[in-house]
Formats: structure tokens, C-alpha cells, sequence
């Protein structure tokens, strides 16, 4: 990390393993453990599902390695009855929420077995039942929503927060001053999450702005923005909570900046050896997020390698029946197409759907077991 790229930024956990005592959030055994693992299920789910898409399995996957800890530690700040708003590089905010890896599965597979009914892109994935928004493609759109949701809450007295995430490309985008504007002026209980992974997808963070750090556009707008080491689970959460904590209570929202960077491809439709230099990606490699974790469990005392290693093939295992049970998933019922629209279908959408079932259209043979796992 440049010294420019340091500048401000909180840390707690150093790469090998050692804890700032002055500044651990001492989080309980069960908690860090627990952390650990959604950290290593991430890294397990991305990995298969990129290779999935490169079978032509699924169309196409949005991985995130290398932010792990970015989106776990920002979602353990938060309560079950916030609200989250992500862009479409989130697994871990969505699996530590409650979204089943079966829900996030499937909706790349987009068949029956799908919530959405394949009626969004891979990654795009979302539930009510954990207040995780689906989110869109566009960039930054996401940000607006979170400060309205906020916005509403507050006039209700409704004590949640709201929490969007958005990468360093987003910051360059018009939603992104119409959010942080009105968060400032209203006060709003809006957590801003920028994940500076150091690319938009070919563009890298210096050509985005002109400003020394993002985290000081918030000034801007009137309230704090912080930096914090987005590859340091403890300090992602430290910064998150801090600034949930002063949003509930009524401070308005803060801007949390955690540089990290993504070690694999935007999408599975992108090359980054096109754009990136192999030192730099070897550079951040060696400043692995779950790696940090592990090593600083390790130095505690409360994991070993026979541990991990029964970890990493309990995972494996759960991601591999989870992906053999969706495959054996039937296509979506074509009736699905003119469906959850209306409340009660009209008469005049009714009648397409008639006359669609009725013209002979069927359905291909669904895949089932093609590819071996």
C-alpha cells in the first residue's frame, strides 16, 4: 500500500495475525469463529461458481475475492431489522444475514429452484425476509434508495438503520451526490459502505477522482468520513458499528472508505490481465483477508490446521450437494412469465397467457446430472 493509500486508515489486525489490544473490539470466541467461516464460504462459493460459468453451467458469476472481510465485517454491525442495499459484489453481507447459499445457488441457475424465477441476472439476489435489497446493475443507484428507506424510517420513528454498499466507480456517479447530499441536510441513518477495491471494472481509483482519499467527499456533504483497512475483519467492523451506533442514536450518517482490492475478475466476463500488472495482484495476494483471520486465531490458541482443514471439506461439501440439488431443479413453469405482476391478473394479461400456453411452446428437456461434479 502506497503511503498516499495509508493515509488515515484504521487498522486493528496486522497481516500476521497481531491485535492493536488498545483497539480490539474483543469480540466473543463464537463470534470470530463464526466470522472465519462465512469468510472461508465466501471464498469457496466464488471459486466454484466462476468455474461453473467457465463449464457453461450458469451464464455468469460476479466474484469478490479478496473483499471477504469488507462484507463480513460491515454486516456484523448491523441488527436483523436494518435494511441493506448492495451493488452485486456482497455474498458475505447476504450469507451472514440469513440468505441460505441454496437462495444465492440458485438464483444463478435462475430454474424452479430460484426465488426470483430467473428473472435476474446472476448475483443479483435479494430477500425480504432479511431486509437484503436485490440490488441493479447500474452503478450507484442503490445509494438514493438507502437514504429514502432511511429518510422514512426516521419521520416513522422506526429506529433501523440503512447500509448501501458501492464501489470506488460509483463515487464518480450522480446518485452518489444526490444520496450523500440529502443524507447530510436530513440527518438521515444511512451508513454509506464504499468497498475501494481499486478498480471499476478496467478503471482504476486514481483516474475516478481527483480528491487525496474518497472518504473525504463526505465533508462535503456534512458529516464524517472514514478509512479504515478493508482487508481487517476487526477494524471493518469497528468503523461499521461505530457509525451504526451514531446513526441509531440520531448523528446521521457517516462515510466508511475500506480499501481492498479485488483479486479476481470484475465478472466472468472480464480479462483483468488486460489492465492490471501481475505485482500488483501478487502484492495484495500476500495481504489475504482470511489468511489475517486465521493467523490471528491462531496466535489465541483456539484453531489448528486439522480444524481449518475440516472446515474448508465441510464447506466444500455443503457448496458441492448444494449445487447437485439445484441442478436437479425443473425450468421455471412458463406461466411464471405473466405472473406476480398484478395482485389479481386482468383480464387482458390473462388472455396472452392462454393463448402462449396454448400455441404448442415447450419447454427444452431440463440438464440433469450432465456435468458430473
Amino acid at each position: 500500500m502506497t503511503e498516499a493509500n495509508s493515509e488515515g486508515l484504521l487498522r486493528i489486525l496486522d497481516e500476521d495475525g497481531t491485535v492493536d489490544a488498545a483497539a480490539d473490539p474483543k469480540l466473543s470466541e463464537k463470534v470470530l469463529r463464526d466470522a472465519y467461516r462465512c469468510l472461508v464460504l465466501v471464498r469457496i462459493l466464488d471459486t466454484r461458481m466462476l468455474s461453473l460459468q467457465r463449464q457453461g453451467r450458469i451464464g455468469f458469476y460476479v466474484p469478490s475475492t479478496g473483499e471477504e472481510a469488507s462484507q463480513v465485517g460491515s454486516a456484523m454491525a448491523l441488527t436483523p431489522k436494518d435494511w441493506v442495499f448492495p451493488a452485486y459484489r456482497e455474498p458475505g453481507c447476504a450469507l451472514w444475514r440469513g440468505v441460505t447459499v441454496e437462495a444465492i445457488v440458485a438464483q444463478c441457475y435462475g430454474n424452479s429452484a430460484d426465488r426470483m424465477k430467473g428473472r435476474q441476472m446472476p448475483s443479483h439476489y435479494g430477500e425480504r425476509a432479511t431486509n437484503y435489497v436485490t440490488p441493479s446493475s447500474p452503478v450507484g443507484t442503490q445509494l438514493p434508495m438507502a437514504v429514502g428507506t432511511a429518510w422514512a424510517a426516521k419521520i416513522r420513528g422506526d429506529p433501523i438503520v440503512t447500509l448501501a454498499y458501492f464501489g470506488d466507480g460509483a463515487t464518480s456517479e450522480g446518485d452518489f451526490h444526490a444520496g450523500m447530499n440529502f443524507a447530510g441536510v436530513f440527518k438521515t441513518p444511512t451508513v454509506f459502505f464504499c468497498k475501494n477495491n481499486q478498480w471499476a471494472i478496467s478503471f482504476p481509483v486514481d483516474r475516478q477522482t481527483a480528491a487525496k482519499t474518497l472518504a473525504s467527499k463526505a465533508q462535503a456533504y456534512g458529516f464524517d468520513g472514514v478509512r479504515v483497512d478493508g482487508n481487517d475483519l476487526l477494524a471493518v467492523y469497528a468503523a461499521t458499528k461505530a457509525a451504526v451506533d451514531k446513526a441509531r442514536a440520531g448523528g446521521g450518517s457517516t462515510m466508511i472508505e475500506a480499501v481492498t482490492y479485488r483479486l479476481g475478475p470484475h465478472s466472468s466476463s472480464d480479462d483483468p490481465t488486460r489492465y492490471r500488472r501481475r505485482e500488483e495482484v501478487e502484492d495484495w495476494q500476500r495481504r489475504d483477508p482470511i489468511e489475517r483471520v486465521r493467523r490471528f486465531l491462531e496466535t489465541r490458541g483456539s484453531w489448528t490446521k486439522a480444524q481449518d482443514e475440516s472446515l474448508r471439506k465441510e464447506l466444500e461439501d455443503l457448496v458441492s450437494e448444494t449445487i447437485r440439488t439445484v441442478e436437479r431443479a425443473p425450468p421455471s413453469p412458463l406461466e411464471s412469465l405473466f405472473t406476480d405482476v398484478f395482485a389479481e391478473m386482468p383480464p387482458n394479461l390473462r388472455e396472452q397467457m392462454e393463448a402462449y400456453l396454448s400455441s404448442g411452446e415447450r419447454r427444452r428437456p431440463e440438464m440433469v446430472d450432465k456435468f458430473p461434479l
